[in-house]
């Protein structure tokens, strides 16, 4: 069999409906655990930034605990103990692991904020949650907006691992059993050629984004 008749075989349109439907699914998987650990990770990273307190002292903990233990393993714990579904597992350990890493992305924004502004903000007669509401939060979420675009790209390539944990169909696990069907090298090296190419042109225009976010924005 020539090398054009194993790629027609090959490059159907339900072979890239397959892919695709992976596809989608591993962006729907990331973009929620990035929008849910955004928010759970600015909740932390203030908690954090706080004197003193037990509430510090929890937010502390998660992360270093967090932070310090592979993602892979957290697939593992949250599918296998919580015994929940293969796609909330996997929103759910990415959201667990992400949280910790965007809470120290965004509290390095919020020591990034001039002390003089919260100093001005009292003066005129703002409480502490008004300070940092309006004053600390946005210039500190945009500080760090690149860095936070940036981790989404960290997001979507790891949800490869999650075909192999808890045989979620995403992307790569798509692509894997696509691979199943088919015997040739030749085949099997396109479809790994096919799947990186849309990882790459996914990421690569994420990181282009950042990039601009970084020129235009800070």
């Amino acid at each position: 069999m020539s090398f054009s008749e194993q790629m027609s075989q090959l490059l159907t349109g339900n072979n890239l409906r397959f892919l695709f439907d992976g596809l989608k699914l591993t962006l729907y998987i990331s973009f929620i655990s990035i929008v849910l650990s955004t928010i759970f990770g600015t909740i932390l990273a203030v908690l954090r930034n706080q004197k003193k307190g037990p509430l510090k002292f929890l937010a502390s903990l998660y992360i270093e605990i967090v932070r310090n233990i592979p993602n892979l393993l957290w697939i593992y714990v949250i599918f296998l103990i919580f015994k929940i579904r293969s796609t909330p597992a996997g929103i759910v350990s990415f959201t667990v692991f992400t949280t910790a890493a965007l809470a120290e992305i965004i509290r390095g924004g919020l020591n990034g904020v001039d002390k003089g502004q919260k100093e001005a903000a009292r003066s005129q007669g703002f409480n502490n949650f008004q300070i940092i509401l309006y004053i600390v939060l946005p210039q500190a979420i945009r500080n760090v907006l690149p860095a936070i675009v940036s981790q989404f790209v960290t997001v979507i390539k790891d949800t490869s691992f999650l075909y192999s944990v808890i045989a979620l169909q995403e992307l790569f696990g798509k692509s894997y059993i696509l691979m199943g069907r088919y015997a040739q090298t030749e085949q099997v090296f396109m479809i790994y050629a096919l799947v990186a190419l849309m990882y790459f042109v996914i990421n690569f225009s994420i990181s282009q984004f950042s990039r601009w976010l970084s020129r235009n924005w800070v």
